[in-house]
């Protein structure tokens, strides 16, 4: 009886962070929306700005402030490159 008590407990403590992470997940893309939608804000090819800036944000944790430039504020989301070597990230 107690192994099958045992069992149920893992099941519902590995359910539960997994209902956890998700909403983790999903709060670190609306982060990434809001940030990129500003840095995104005066671009003139917004789709590629967004697509890009949320591919940088996920990777990087952390977007730039403002519209242009600040990138020494965020490391990462400066030196990532393309594969022709330029910035890949708005």
């Amino acid at each position: 009886m107690k192994p099958t008590v045992a069992t149920f407990v893992f099941l519902a403590l590995v359910l539960l962070s997994s209902s956890l992470l998700q909403t983790t997940i999903a709060a670190g893309s609306s982060f990434c929306d809001s940030k990129c939608a500003v840095r995104c804000s005066k671009a003139g090819r917004q789709d590629r700005c967004l697509k890009y800036c949320g591919i940088c944000c996920k990777d990087c944790h952390c977007v730039p402030s403002g519209t242009y430039g600040n990138k020494d504020e965020c490391p990462c989301y400066r030196d990532k490159k393309n594969s022709k070597g330029r910035p890949k990230c708005p």
